[in-house]
């Protein structure tokens, strides 16, 4: 899986986070809300992380959601228009590093209650982001590789959620 690698250190694993799982959506912060609708939806994704540009790349400095758009603009009968990102992205960005573990990342979401999780290189540039999605899908393979383990050690062939037993 893109986003979380697996280094052996003699007997030990460890899970890094090396580079991002799923395509990173960005928006500058001076953009309008209706900008960053139409982001979302072209690229069929519910959130966007907010940058500066430094010179060697990206800063993040929040998050929008399209939650926050519904949530701030829409019920609140604001022209979109007029309504700039700044005005309502989420402004303390919580980030992991590329170094950090899986299960520190795991940690610090559970935490501070986030499904999204942008990271940053060693200088602080975006360089993708973790989702919660990314995580049970990295989970998910790594069971479904145990159970696999197990069978083959019981000489047994693996069989499928409802496929009928043989006699």
């Amino acid at each position: 899986m893109r986003g979380i690698l697996s280094e052996k250190h003699g007997a030990v694993t460890t899970l890094k986070i090396t580079e991002r799982s799923r395509d990173t959506f960005i928006i500058r912060k001076d953009k309008n809300i209706i900008e960053a609708a139409k982001l979302m939806r072209l690229f069929n994704v519910g959130n966007l992380i907010v940058v500066t540009q430094a010179k060697e790349g990206n800063m993040p400095i929040g998050i929008l959601t399209d939650r926050d758009i519904v949530m701030h603009v829409v019920t609140d009968g604001s022209d979109p228009g007029s309504v700039k990102v700044t005005d309502i992205m989420s402004k303390e960005v919580v980030t992991g590093s590329e170094e950090d573990g899986i299960y520190g990342s795991i940690e610090r979401m559970r935490t501070h209650g986030i499904r999204r999780l942008p990271v940053v290189d060693k200088k602080g540039h975006l360089s993708g982001s973790l989702s919660v999605d990314d995580i049970l899908e990295f989970l998910g393979e790594e069971v479904s590789s145990l159970i696999g383990l197990v069978y083959r050690e019981q000489g047994l062939k693996p069989r499928r959620v409802g496929e009928d037993k043989k006699v």
